[in-house]
């Protein structure tokens, strides 16, 4: 921000105006418009695609502009970007296709649409800032690969708490110590939720039942985890994580881990129920110097060996223009994978379930996600969450069974499933760099 800030100045001062192109119009779409339009100096929420356009056209309302331009081909799209008139469409591919957008915000929150955009913006080689970690924990390190190639960037994004956590994780390596621990602080967990138990807190707040059953189940904080794994080269100390309850605070924490266990996995993703300061994160780090021991110390951090750094809030939609900003002024990612997987999200039965069901989507009904070691999923065949949707059971199982591709007839045409199989062969899997498996072995 101490960077962005004055680089977006200099855009506003010049006329010239970072020019964004959103992909969604749910509730975190609404939040981002109104922040660039009202709070953004120096960038221009020129586009706005969604299925429904009135809902694109009511997220540019709500952000107060009222007098919007409907366009259905790439000449108006681009028409409309240089006359400065906010354009809406149903067609997402536009938005990807278009010349005048220096960068693309994805805000669908879906896996398959997710893809399908991302995939086609990569294609165009126009940025991507992706509010998407379902996505990302599905098949973000080929997305990440194929952007590369493409000479763009593909990244999460500021706000959400995997990008707090890379930005936290970022700062504490700079000044030497070494992270052992990201985690996430949650209000709950409960994998048995639903859309029917969570309706009255998606309604208070606006917001879609199964997106907040997502965040209640697990399944949004395995996802989130997953890809901060990625990006950090960590890994899950057991399935599920180990998620403890603890109501004190979060720098308590550092006297109820291994040590030398975490050292030996190379870190590990984590989560805390009911922590303070919360709905925030934190990374847990060592330093290997005792002179600097001593001034952490001094500092008021203790004795160590963990060493607790916390960022106490996670603003969401107000952080995405800087994820922008950092992208398109500075050629800097926020958080992406750094090579091969490490964690993957396994869809696990949230009921009995039975031969012949077709599974419903994320925060649904059926199942929940959990966070487990990319070389176990894939050594067990199991069923990424990500994929799950729209598969038909072949078999009865019950309920808390972590699902495999056994288990499942997939839908055919789905671009997620070629997607899935390209990163699998691009990345494969074995015991050998599976950092739990080194470990029992050493033991």
């Amino acid at each position: 921000m101490i960077i962005v800030d004055r680089l977006l100045a200099e855009r506003a001062a010049a006329g010239q105006p970072i020019r964004v192109g959103m992909v969604g119009a749910g509730f975190m779409a609404r939040g981002i418009a109104n922040q660039i339009v009202n709070s953004t100096p120096g960038m221009a929420l020129v586009a706005i695609a969604n299925r429904t356009l009135a809902r694109a056209a009511a997220c540019y309302a709500e952000a107060g502009i009222a007098d919007t331009t409907t366009v259905s081909s790439v000449a108006a799209l681009e028409q409309a970007v240089r006359e400065g008139r906010p354009a809406i469409t149903d067609d997402p591919m536009l938005l990807c296709q278009a010349g005048g957008i220096d960068c693309l915000v994805d805000v669908t929150g879906a896996v398959e649409h997710g893809a399908q955009v991302t995939l086609a913006a990569i294609k165009a080689r126009r940025p991507v800032v992706s509010m998407n970690a379902e996505l990302d924990g599905t098949v973000g390190p080929l997305l990440r690969r194929m952007a590369d190639e493409a000479g763009v960037i593909f990244t999460g994004s500021d706000g959400d708490q995997p990008g707090v956590q890379m930005n936290l994780f970022r700062f504490v390596k700079s000044i030497g110590l070494t992270p052992l621990v990201c985690g996430n602080i949650k209000g709950l967990q409960d994998p048995y939720r639903t859309p029917e138990t969570q309706a009255a807190f998606a309604a208070k707040w606006g917001q879609d039942p199964h997106m907040v059953t997502s965040f209640a189940d697990g399944t949004k904080i395995s996802f989130e985890q997953a890809i901060v794994a990625n990006a950090t080269g960590m890994t899950v100390a057991k399935r599920g994580m180990l998620g403890r309850d603890h109501a004190g605070h979060v720098d308590e924490l550092t006297k109820m881990y291994d040590v030398a266990e975490l050292q030996r996995l190379g870190g590990v993703v984590d989560y805390v129920v009911g922590s303070k300061p919360g709905p925030g994160v934190y990374v847990l780090a060592t330093h290997d110097d005792p002179k600097q021991r001593h001034y952490l110390n001094l500092y008021k951090l203790g004795e160590g060996p963990l060493y607790s750094f916390y960022t106490p809030y996670h603003l969401c939609h107000f952080e995405v223009p800087i994820s922008v900003a950092r992208v398109v002024l500075c050629g800097d990612a926020v958080l992406q994978p750094i090579g091969a997987p490490m964690v993957d999200v396994v869809a696990t039965a949230k009921r009995d379930l039975k031969a012949g069901e077709v599974i419903d989507g994320l925060g649904g009904f059926m199942t929940y996600g959990e966070a487990e070691s990319y070389a176990v999923s894939r050594a067990e065949g199991l069923l990424p969450m990500g994929v799950a949707e729209g598969c038909r059971l072949k078999r009865d199982l019950p309920k808390d069974a972590a699902l495999s591709y056994a288990d499942v007839e997939l839908p055919s045409g789905r671009l997620i499933d070629r997607l899935r199989a390209e990163q699998d062969a691009m990345f494969p899997a074995s015991a050998a760099n599976d950092p739990r498996a080194r470990v029992a072995a050493a033991e």
